[in-house]
């Protein structure tokens, strides 16, 4: 609700700098205490990131361009993921440096590093499309009334607090709301993707080294989806494969001690999962855009809400289940499949929402795309 009325460029560069901060000082705690207060604010100042991204995203680029945008976006995330280990494996051999521990010289780095980043985006990073100050007059009136011209039922801007009470009285946005947090729970994988890669036999350094190749892969097939939805303006088939996909990954994954079958499946379920992450959020960008403040709002509630299940989620992956983890791959399996649902039933909102729109006699040339 915050990023509509300031500068979206310095609200995003100001949580990043403190992100950084909060980062710095999680590599110098000395008890528990300090631990777990920095791992909190940790996640405060890390929590207005994505909405804050998405909405950005969200006011500059048209429904058949926003997902492949976000795509870009989310497979920064996941290559960063990838080559998370590889950074670590290199990080933790300044083990003891200055009497520090590696993981603590994990944090400090990736601190400081960030911190210039945040500056630096401050500059860089656009305002509203009228608003952005490196944009020529022509580029910032063209921004604004193309993604104008691209929403369903306009509507003029609106107090923060109407477009929260919008929001919440759209059916639509909890259906996505569920959608989402269907999809991130079938995603609850990914802290344990090193516990996986254990599992396939290999030493330290060698199954870090191994959770890379499948964030890669699955950056490739991301962007690619993303694109191909985009092109054809279509969402729920896209979804549905990927989806398919990755049950068939996640099931694969549970039927087999094989070392080759099991990386594979790693791939493959992997791949389905993150493909269809910017179809869902790029379709609550346009589907709940009626006004700037209910858009923010829209994407934050679906971003706060799909993330709880990353409580519930590590329960899934007990020590006893290892090496197949089957109550866990099957439960993403189900997750998938439940995901997939809700694309259809929006589907067929969208579709009666249409043949009412049809029927009004307005907006006949710009319908909800599904």
């Amino acid at each position: 609700m915050l990023i509509t009325r300031v500068r979206p460029s310095w609200f995003m560069a100001s949580a990043m700098a403190l992100w950084s901060i909060v980062s710095t000082v999680t590599g110098l705690t000395k008890d528990f205490k300090g631990l777990l207060l920095t791992r909190f604010f940790l996640g405060i100042t890390e929590a207005p990131f994505y909405p804050g991204a998405l909405y950005l995203l969200g006011i500059f680029y048209t429904r058949k361009e926003i997902a492949t945008r976000i795509s870009i976006l989310f497979t920064a995330n996941i290559c960063g993921t990838a080559f998370a280990g590889l950074i670590a494996i290199g990080v933790f051999q300044m083990d003891q440096v200055a009497g520090l521990s590696g993981w603590r010289w994990l944090f400090i780095l990736q601190g400081i590093i960030s911190f210039i980043v945040s500056v630096s985006s401050a500059f860089l990073l656009p305002d509203q499309p009228l608003d952005t100050r490196w944009l020529s007059e022509e580029e910032r009136k063209l921004a604004q009334s193309r993604v104008a011209a691209d929403t369903v039922q306009l509507q003029a801007n609106t107090s923060t607090w109407a477009g929260l009470s919008e929001a919440i009285r759209d059916p639509r946005l909890w259906v996505l709301v569920t959608m989402q947090h269907l999809h991130l729970s079938a995603s609850g994988y990914k802290n344990f993707f090193p516990t996986i890669a254990e599992t396939l036999g290999f030493g330290r350094n060698v199954t870090l080294a191994l959770t890379c190749p499948p964030y890669i892969i699955s950056g490739i097939a991301t962007i690619s989806w993303a694109a191909s939805s985009g092109h054809f303006n279509e969402r729920v088939w896209h979804i549905t494969i990927a989806k398919a996909v990755a049950v068939f990954g996640f099931v694969l994954a549970c039927s087999t001690l094989n070392v080759g079958a099991r990386y594979f499946a790693m791939c493959t379920f992997a791949s389905g999962v993150y493909a269809c992450n910017s179809i869902i959020l790029g379709w609550v960008s346009s589907t709940c855009g009626q006004t700037r403040e209910k858009k923010a709002v829209s994407l934050a509630l679906v971003n706060t809400i799909a993330t709880i299940g990353s409580i519930y989620t590590p329960y899934l992956w007990p020590e006893s289940d290892a090496p197949r983890y089957t109550t866990a791959m099957l439960s993403s399996a189900a997750f998938s499949v439940a995901a997939a649902v809700m694309a259809w039933i929006l589907r067929w909102m969208l579709m009666n929402e249409n043949r009412r729109l049809l029927r009004t006699g307005n907006h006949t040339t710009l319908l909800f795309s599904y």
